[in-house]
C-alpha cells in the first residue's frame, strides 16, 4: 500500500493539530524492519501526546503510539523474517520515531522482542507498554531482595494501567497488595484483581511527614509527587519503592529521613530506552505470571477512531484498567 491509516499529529500555530488519516508510506523513517501493525493500545502518554497535554511529541509530523504488536513485512535485520510476530515498546515511538497507531510501522530490528509463545498480539498490547513497566517494577523490587514474607506492597494509582496489571501480578506472587485508588468505587474490581486491602488515595495525598508510621515492605508508584512523598515516608526499615510514573507531576516533596534512617531504596523505573535484555525477560515473565484470565476481565477494545477520546478519559482519571487499540 502507498498510503496506510494513521493519527498524525502535527505543529499548530498554537500547541498541535491530530487527525486520522492517509500516511505515505515514503515518509516512514529509517529503519531495518517494516510491521503490519495489529494491535496497539492507549497509555498515558498516549493520552497526553494526542490531546496535546504535554510536549511529549519532539517531532513532527508524528504518527503517536508508544507500542505495537504485529507482524513482520520486510526485514534485513538478520534476527527476523517475513512472518514474525513481533513486539515493540518505547525507544521513543510516537515522540521522536513515528509510532504505533497505524497500519505499518518500520523500526530498528534491535528494537523488538519477540512474542512468546501462546501469547496473541492483542494479549501483548492489553499489556503493553504499562503491563511491561509493572512487570518491570515487580522485577526490580525481586532484585533489591523483597518476598511475600516481607510485607504488604502498596501499589498507587491501582485501577489504571500499570496499578491494575502490577496488582494482578503481585497477588499472583503471593504477596499481599494495598491498592491506593482515588476511584473507592473501583475496590471490587481492585479485590478481583487480587488486593487484600484497598484504600482511598487521599491517605497518601496529604503533605508528607519525613517519617511517618510503617506500613508496607515496599511499593510500586506510578503517580509521583506528593503520593510518592508519603509512600516513601510509610515504608519499613530496609524497603524498596519502585517509581514508574508521574500522573500527579515531577515534583517530590520529602526529605532524606527514609533513605538515611530507614535505609529505603527508591528505585526508577525506565520503560523507553530499557536495555533489550531486560525487555525479554520481562515480556517472557508476563507470560508466565499473568493471569490471562484477569486480564481479560480488565480489557477493553476500541478502534483508531476512538484514540482520541479516550485519551482525554485516560488523563481525567476515568479510564480503569487497560484499553487495546485495533489497527487492522
Amino acid at each position: 500500500m502507498a498510503t496506510f491509516k494513521a493519527i498524525r499529529i502535527d505543529k499548530a500555530e498554537k500547541g498541535t493539530t491530530v487527525a486520522l488519516t492517509q500516511f505515505d508510506e515514503a515518509e516512514l523513517m529509517e529503519g531495518d524492519v517494516t510491521v503490519r501493525v495489529e494491535w496497539s493500545t492507549l497509555n498515558y502518554k498516549d493520552g497526553l501526546a494526542v490531546t496535546g497535554k504535554a510536549p511529549v511529541v519532539r517531532r513532527f509530523p508524528m504518527i503517536a503510539g508508544i507500542d505495537f504488536a504485529g507482524t513482520v513485512e520486510a526485514s534485513s535485520h538478520p534476527q527476523w523474517k517475513a512472518g514474525d510476530k513481533v513486539i515493540c515498546d518505547g525507544w521513543g515511538l510516537g515522540e521522536t520515531h513515528l509510532g504505533a497507531y497505524a497500519e505499518k510501522a518500520r523500526v530498528k530490528g534491535d528494537w523488538l522482542v519477540r512474542l512468546p509463545e501462546g501469547m496473541s498480539s492483542r494479549e501483548a498490547m492489553a499489556i503493553g507498554t504499562a503491563g511491561y513497566t509493572a512487570m518491570l517494577s515487580v522485577l526490580a523490587l525481586e532484585k533489591y531482595g523483597l518476598t511475600p514474607s516481607d510485607g504488604p506492597i502498596v501499589v498507587t494509582g491501582a485501577a489504571g494501567g500499570v496499578g491494575s496489571v502490577a496488582t494482578a501480578i503481585l497477588s499472583k506472587l503471593g504477596y499481599r497488595v494495598v491498592a491506593s485508588t482515588g476511584r473507592m468505587a473501583e475496590a471490587d474490581y481492585l479485590k478481583d484483581l487480587g488486593a487484600a486491602e484497598v484504600i482511598d488515595r487521599a491517605e497518601l495525598s496529604g503533605p508528607a511527614k519525613p517519617l511517618a508510621k510503617e506500613r508496607w515492605a515496599g511499593g510500586i508508584d506510578s503517580v509521583g509527587s506528593t503520593t510518592l512523598a508519603n509512600v516513601l515516608s510509610m515504608t519499613k526499615y530496609g524497603g524498596a519503592v519502585a517509581a514508574c510514573g508521574l500522573a500527579a507531576g515531577m515534583d517530590l516533596p520529602t526529605s532524606v529521613a527514609p533513605f538515611i534512617l530507614r535505609g529505603v531504596c527508591l528505585l526508577g523505573i525506565d520503560s523507553v530506552m530499557c536495555p533489550i535484555e531486560r525487555r525479554k525477560i520481562a515480556w517472557s515473565r508476563l507470560a508466565s505470571d499473568l493471569d490471562r484470565g484477569k486480564l481479560t476481565e480488565i480489557t477493553q477494545e476500541i478502534g483508531l477512531d476512538e484514540v482520541v477520546g479516550a485519551g482525554a478519559k485516560i488523563l481525567a482519571g476515568q479510564v480503569r484498567g487497560r484499553i487495546v487499540v485495533k489497527i487492522l
